[in-house]
């Protein structure tokens, strides 16, 4: 069964797409037709794309790795935020950093300071400090934490991207690219779907449109933690049935009958 409804794509504008003036060739496979030179996407493509997003979403959740949600224009950045905070997923909302993933030992490093100057602020000695060197320290990692809040708990790379717009992320596609991480990723007309080996045909611009399938990936994402949940307390009953059986069998004891 399909995450969203034809009517629920309908409602929420996920079929609007460019000016034709400004449309990539590339997308014409889903689109629909032109109407008032604007092209029109193909919803049942749209849904289409989406089962298969899903679906492969869902397997590498269940593998017990990350996924990297990337958004930073404007109307997505609340939706995509929100979304990544409830399923406990790292996310970027603010400017990409480049070679946040190319160079990810060095964005680790600035994640360890981050993490030091947070402890630095909670000791005691930090009231000790100038005014002046606290309200620096104080910036610096207001700052930080603006950058790379959203990947403070990633220890590796991302086993796949989630992006809202390919063309205003293109470094971050690139940067998935270069080391064969997997793109999931909204596309509208005037996209290329071929920078995501997971393109779901779809208004990216729209608030409604991005909330939509947002919200329908982190479905994914949220049924895939709890089916991995659940296996892996199926996994640990035989061994604790067993323990328990053990412990209830009583010893035998050899005694010689006369």
């Amino acid at each position: 069964m399909s995450q969203v409804s034809y009517k629920e794509l309908l409602d929420a504008g996920v079929h609007f797409g460019h000016l034709t003036s400004k449309w990539d060739p590339r997308m014409a496979p889903y689109i629909f037709m032109e109407k008032n030179g604007i092209h029109i996407i193909d919803l049942n493509k749209t849904v289409a794309c989406l089962d298969e997003a899903t679906a492969a979403m869902k397997n590498i959740i269940k593998s017990g790795r990350k996924v990297l949600f990337v958004a930073t224009k404007k109307q997505a950045k609340e939706i995509v935020e929100s979304e990544a905070q409830r399923l406990k997923m790292p996310y970027v909302t603010e400017r990409w950093l480049g070679g946040m993933l190319t160079n990810f030992t060095t964005i680790r490093k600035s994640l360890k300071k981050m993490s030091g100057i947070d402890k630095q602020m909670k000791d005691e000695s930090f009231i000790a400090l100038a005014k002046k060197e606290r309200l620096m320290i104080g910036r610096e990692k207001e700052k930080l934490e603006r950058m790379l809040g959203g990947i403070a708990d990633l220890t590796r790379l991302p086993a796949a991207l989630f992006v809202i717009d390919v063309k205003k992320e293109h470094i971050a596609v690139a940067e998935a690219h270069k080391l064969g991480i997997p793109v999931f990723a909204m596309v509208d007309t005037n996209s290329n779907p071929d920078l995501a080996q997971f393109p779901i045909p779809a208004n990216d611009d729209a608030f409604k449109s991005i909330a939509l399938v947002t919200t329908a990936i982190g479905k994914a994402i949220e049924d895939a933690l709890l089916e991995r949940k659940k296996d892996k307390e199926e996994e640990e009953k035989p061994e604790e049935t067993a323990q328990a059986i053990e412990a209830k069998t009583p010893v035998s004891s050899n005694v010689d009958s006369e």
